[in-house]
This record gives structure tokens, sequence and C-alpha cells, in this order.
């Protein structure tokens, strides 16, 4: 696994031994943000970040500051010897031991937020639905913000407060592309 563009491009990043993390595939990672386009500048939310590979390579191409969350002890282990790797740290790169669920509710110090990469456990997409509403609904959304949850092609998600931009198949896996219909953040705060 590695990171595949930007200014850590071809940098090789650790991933947690056993099953229990599935890094998204370099060929995936590339296509979505091919079609991102640019993101300088962005604040970025890494959810379920595992590895960090999304964040990271977010940061990589322009972003400027990426919150990772994840739960398990083992992934931040990993996490962070993979920011310590390339002298990312904090402000830049935020870790926070966080359930998905609970992501919401404390990340308005954060925020607001212009994309949210979401990775889950395919077994946990109704879960990864649940944050992208959740963060509609808390404001804390930048002014054109966009989410990309990867899951398995079977399922064709809509969480609430966002609209299908586009999904893009790749073999078992899919990547949707959301707009959010939710008021940003400035348009809450008025």
């Amino acid at each position: 696994m590695r990171v595949v563009g930007g200014r850590f491009g071809g940098r090789h990043l650790r991933a947690p031994r056993g099953d229990k993390t599935r890094p998204t595939a370099d060929r995936v990672k590339e296509a979505l943000f091919s079609i991102l386009g640019p993101i300088d500048g962005a604040v970025v939310a890494d959810v379920f970040a595992g590895t960090g590979a999304l964040g990271i390579e977010a940061l990589s191409r322009g972003a400027a500051r990426a919150v990772f969350l994840d739960p398990s002890p083992q992934a931040l282990e990993v996490l962070r010897d993979n920011l310590a790797s390339l002298k990312l740290a904090s402000p830049e790169a935020v870790v926070l031991s966080v359930r998905a669920e609970r992501a919401a509710a404390i990340l308005a110090e954060h925020g607001p937020f212009d994309l949210l990469l979401l990775d889950p456990p395919y077994a946990q997409l109704a879960i990864a639905t649940d944050v992208l509403a959740a963060f509609a609904r808390a404001g804390l959304l930048g002014e054109g913000a966009c989410a990309v949850l990867e899951h398995a092609a079977k399922d064709e998600p809509s969480p609430e407060g966002w609209e299908v931009d586009e999904r893009r198949r790749y073999g078992d896996t899919t990547l949707s592309f959301f707009k959010a219909t939710a008021p940003s953040h400035s348009e809450v705060r008025r």
C-alpha cells in the first residue's frame, strides 16, 4: 500500500496484520482522487480511518488539514506510525480515537469539513450513512461539501442530507460520491 499522488506520492504505508482492516486498493484510491479533482486547502474527515491511507492521500494532494477517526487501538498505532513516517502532525493531521457513531458530536471544533472520506467495514454501511446524515444535520459542512463512501458493489446508499453525484464500480467495490444538500456551516451559523 502506498500514497498514489502529490507530495508523498510513491511513499509506502504500513497496514495492520490480519483482516480487521481493509485498506482501499491503490487503483481505487487513484480513481477516487482523479474524480474529485483539486482539493487544495480542503478540511477533510477520514472516518473509519484504519491506516489513514485516504486522509494521508488527501494531505499529499493539497488538503490543509485532515482529522482521522477510528476506535481500534491497533489501527491507530499503524495510523500514527504512517503519519510520523511522513512527518505529519497536528494541526495538519489530527488523530482521534472515536467510534464513527460519535464523530459528528465531537468534531465541531475541527470543522467545517469540505470533504468526508468513509471506508467502513462493509457490514457497517448503515452506520456510515448515519454518520453522513449526522454531519449534515450538525452543520459541520463547508460550502460545497462532498463525501465519498466506499462500499460493497451490491449496495446503493443514500444518506439524508446528501444527493448522489455519481457511483463508480471497481470489481466488488463501489465508490459513491455525494454532494451536500443540507445547509453549510456558514448558513447554519447565520
